[in-house]
């Protein structure tokens, strides 16, 4: 079992939140020293001059991160029309955060059904949601709320003038006695 791709891996899941050492241990079940030898050597890895990425201690957390040489590529990207388009899952995401806001990623996925770390990561990019503090749930995740940058994109001077959202009403079920057949029993054909 290659470890610094289990490492790699899970920094990438946990994205933007990173993760703590104590964490990393518990999952990858192993001792704080050789946790902390990954840790460096997949950060030597990666600060070749062909690679994007980097390993970055934040808060007390580890993440991926990229390098701030190449920054001006990604204002590029973030401010090019032709990439700035929103994805059906993205609009998604921003509507829920939009109407439920401040929300941890974990709650939006939870709505979802499916992770939304790589679109959250992208809408922050864009400037259209941003960080708003932590959540008290456990493990203290990032709240997510709309920017003045997101009402701007859809023509709004507040979220007041969000459309309502109607609610689908479920259609009422009529009682029904659960042990009555349909089927009415001839009582003359069973000699009664």
């Amino acid at each position: 079992m290659n470890k610094l791709g289990i490492l790699e891996g899970i920094l990438f899941v946990v994205g933007d939140e990173g993760i703590n050492l104590k964490n990393l241990c518990e999952i990858m079940n192993i001792s704080m020293d050789e946790a902390k030898e990954l840790l460096l050597k997949l950060k030597e890895s990666y600060e070749s001059d062909d690679r994007g990425i980097r390993i970055s201690y934040l808060g007390d957390a580890f993440k991926l991160t990229t390098k701030e040489c190449h920054k001006e590529y990604y204002q590029k990207l973030v401010e090019n029309p032709d990439t700035n388009t929103l994805s059906p899952s993205a609009l998604e995401v921003l509507a829920i955060i939009a109407y439920n806001q401040p929300i941890t990623r974990v709650e939006i996925d939870t709505m979802r059904g499916v992770s939304s770390n790589h679109i959250i990561r992208k809408l922050v990019a864009k400037g259209l949601i941003k960080e708003a503090g932590k959540s008290k749930m456990p493990g203290r995740p990032n709240l997510y709320r709309t920017t003045s940058e997101f009402l701007d994109c859809f023509g709004l001077s507040s979220l007041n003038e969000l459309p309502e959202i109607e609610e689908e009403k479920e259609p009422e079920n009529e009682d029904k006695e659960l042990f009555t057949s349909i089927y009415k029993e001839d009582n003359n054909e069973m000699g009664i």
